[in-house]
């Protein structure tokens, strides 16, 4: 029995491997893109060995190395800080805020943001922090 062998190029593509590396990849860019959660103001956070992974979340209120208060990415006054808190929470429905403070910050200002925080009824809190390695 005598196989043909040819030398000729072929033909035809097959495009489904191209496909299903291309789907791959997008699948992986969409579910690590749900991991990223960051405003648009950068601060150094302090660090902790353990640190619990945070929800997306609206309320999330940052204050820089330079006592600069944002409320997302919006800057904002300390005294008007509570209620601009109650009107989003009141559209919201969310009960916990999350604090992005700068290791720098003077605890001080943490605690005003906290007090007006209670002041509306908000009574969770969460300081987010950086893990260590």
């Amino acid at each position: 029995m005598k196989f043909e062998t040819s030398n000729k190029p072929l033909s035809i593509f097959a495009y489904s491997s191209l496909t299903d590396i291309v789907m791959l990849l997008l699948i992986f860019f969409l579910l690590t893109s749900q991991f990223v959660i960051q405003t648009g103001v950068k601060v150094k956070l302090p660090g902790a060995q353990n640190n619990e992974q945070v929800t997306q979340a609206r309320m999330i209120v940052t204050i820089t190395s330079q006592n600069r208060v944002f409320l997302g990415s919006e800057e904002i006054l300390i005294d008007k800080l509570a209620g601009r808190l109650e009107s989003i929470k009141s559209t919201s429905n969310e009960s916990n805020l999350i604090i992005r403070a700068d290791k720098s910050v003077q605890i001080d200002l943490i605690i005003r943001v906290i007090d007006s925080a209670k002041g509306i009824g908000i009574d969770k809190f969460t300081i987010e922090t950086e893990r260590i390695s």
